[in-house]
């Protein structure tokens, strides 16, 4: 028969090497997984005000030239979890502009600036204009047109990029899907998720995000139109874009 103290050392090594198995299974589970962003890569990201938010001018990079927004939370997040990186961040985002502005500045402010990632996030002013300009068609952007330039502008770029594209959708802070603004920037982040698949983008789903987030808080907590973000919604967007590319958390 055995003793108790056989007994128990018997368990103690079922138990570890059940540990070792376990641990063993994580790491092929895990493997291939991790930041997909790479030492010394260079991130530009393009886009409106939203990720504009005071940033320095012609390019925004460095100590106080990233502005306050979302792309500053970024940086501060991955030069403090991944140090060893060197990642590099270029803010091109100009508050106002459109997919049409994005293209009349397109060879400068990405193609010049040598990107191995790109991220572009635009709609709010192709949208906000059929809303707050209705006196000046013109300087809306109708949904044809917005699909048409940004998928050219991602044809012409997404196969030199060595890291990858990053598209993030549009999005207005209502939970109301029949809230007329939100169903037509709804309208606008259904052809960005279309873009990402026919030019395999990493997709963030901003709208989604923010959905989480205004369950238990009210928009005004988090920006004062419902589409320029404060320290909260910088938060909540740049932790949706870098968890979309990997970005490990613990």
């Amino acid at each position: 028969m055995i003793g108790r103290r056989e007994l128990i050392g018997a368990m103690a090594t079922g138990a570890v090497a059940g540990l070792a198995r376990s641990a063993s299974g994580a790491q092929a589970a895990n493997a291939g997984k991790g930041l997909r962003v790479a030492q010394g890569a260079r991130w530009v990201a393009i886009g409106d005000s939203i990720t504009d938010a005071g940033r320095a001018k012609p390019i925004g990079e460095g100590t106080n030239g990233l502005g306050t927004g979302y792309v500053l939370t970024m940086d501060a997040l991955l030069q403090a979890w991944y140090p060893a990186r060197r990642i590099r961040i270029f803010n091109v985002g100009t508050s106002g502009h459109t997919v049409r502005d994005l293209k009349a500045r397109w060879q400068t402010d990405v193609t010049d600036l040598k990107p191995d990632w790109l991220s572009v996030m635009v709609g709010a002013n192709d949208v906000w204009r059929q809303f707050d300009r209705v006196t000046q068609p013109e300087r809306a952007v109708l949904p044809d047109e917005y699909e048409q330039i940004y998928d050219e502008l991602l044809a012409g770029t997404a196969p030199s990029l060595k890291g990858g594209l990053v598209l993030i959708t549009p999005f207005f802070l209502e939970l109301r899907t029949d809230d007329p603004m939100r169903a037509r920037m709804d309208e606008y982040g259904a052809i960005v998720k279309r873009l990402a698949t026919k030019h395999k983008a990493v997709l963030v789903d901003s709208q989604a995000a923010f959905n989480v987030v205004l369950k238990d808080l009210p928009s005004a907590m988090i920006n004062w139109d419902r589409v320029h973000l404060n320290h909260i919604g910088a938060a909540v967007l740049a932790r949706a874009v870098l968890t979309a590319v990997g970005f490990e958390w613990t």
